[in-house]
């Protein structure tokens, strides 16, 4: 049981390492690699004007780079992975946290490695399936934030100038796409007026300089919510769900008396229940901690304009690249990959 455990626990580090190349990549119609933006490779007149509205998807690698918080989330997974003794160890441990503070606490802490060996016998009994599904969360987690993507819209007007909108989430799941309105959740879109967006004879299209604000605790909520979990237990609607459905705290409870033999099964039963739902909004709280202060892109966009039917407006976006900074809480770092492409609405 402790190799099976051990070796789930190295999948995951892989896991999330790997998404940033093979999960999640958001699809370019138009996208034939980098390029300069020079529209001159065949397909179709290049534009005279970036007039027009159009929807924008971006994607973001927010992991590689962000200062300090995506480490955070990521390590709330591995505590219950990273021991050749979990889940079982994990398990035990939110029992013991769960019980008032005196000596029968301390004498079920003292003999925590005891129980710990003996639930991992009984670990198809008490919770057979619960350190996979873990795992999972983390590695899609991994996904999201390799590539994390922003629903927006840009409506460009005569000269140059042009509003940014940012509406919703986008994220790509086990192959998946999945599409989150702001709207939905009570949350605010995020708007950017007077940017200035040009587009030279080459068909060079290049977004000017601007700063995206989010709140990334909440956004990250949704995703563990509204992707997340219902991937791995469409039952749950939440971590804590998850979880209670993932271990039996009936049999936790009586294998738990069998080897301290003080207390009653009932005792245990009830701190294994209350261990599990704290662990739940242990998550939660350190996405409202993130929230102190906003994520914030700065970034500009180079991308190639497309005139499909020869009209001499613009009618697609492709091949877009941002570039700039990604910061929290002041503390800005360089902005990892990142792509975006748009269609004329």
């Amino acid at each position: 049981m402790k190799t099976r455990s051990l070796t789930l626990s190295f999948a995951f580090l892989a896991g999330v390492t790997v998404a940033a190349c093979t999960s999640g990549d958001i699809a370019d119609p138009g996208d034939d690699g980098p390029g300069d933006g020079s529209g001159s490779d065949g397909e179709g007149p290049i534009p005279t004007t970036p007039e027009g509205k159009f929807a924008i998807t971006s994607d973001f690698d927010v992991a590689t780079n962000a200062p300090g918080t995506p480490g955070q989330i990521a390590r709330y997974f591995l505590d219950a992975t990273d021991d050749p003794d979990d889940p079982t160890r994990f398990i035990v441990q939110q029992l013991i946290n769960a019980l008032p503070d005196g000596a029968f606490k301390n004498a079920v802490a003292s003999a925590a490695p005891l129980v710990t060996g003996y639930l991992n016998g009984k670990l198809l009994e008490i919770a057979p399936d619960l350190l996979v599904k873990i795992i999972d969360a983390g590695d899609k987690l991994g996904q999201m934030t390799h590539h994390f993507g922003l629903v927006e819209t840009l409506e460009v007007r005569a000269g140059g100038s042009a509003t940014k909108t940012v509406s919703g989430l986008h994220f790509t799941v086990d192959k998946v796409p999945l599409d989150f309105a702001f709207k939905d959740f009570g949350l605010p879109e995020t708007k950017i007026d007077n940017l200035q967006v040009t587009l030279d004879s080459s068909g060079k299209l290049t977004i000017a300089e601007h700063k995206v604000g989010l709140k990334y605790g909440q956004v990250l909520k949704i995703a563990i919510d509204q992707a997340i979990v219902p991937f791995i237990d469409p039952t749950a609607s939440n971590l804590g769900e998850l979880l209670h459905n993932s271990i039996d705290c009936v049999a936790v409870g009586q294998f738990v008396f069998d080897v301290i033999g003080i207390g009653s099964p009932s005792t245990f039963e009830s701190a294994c229940n209350s261990g599990i739902t704290a662990a739940g909004t242990q998550l939660y709280h350190l996405l409202d901690q993130i929230d102190g202060s906003a994520l914030e892109f700065s970034v500009t966009g180079v991308a190639r304009g497309v005139d499909k039917n020869s009209d001499s407006k613009m009618d697609e976006i492709t091949a877009g690249s941002w570039s700039g900074t990604l910061g929290y809480a002041g503390t800005p770092a360089p902005l990892g990959e990142a792509k975006f492409f748009g269609k004329k609405l």
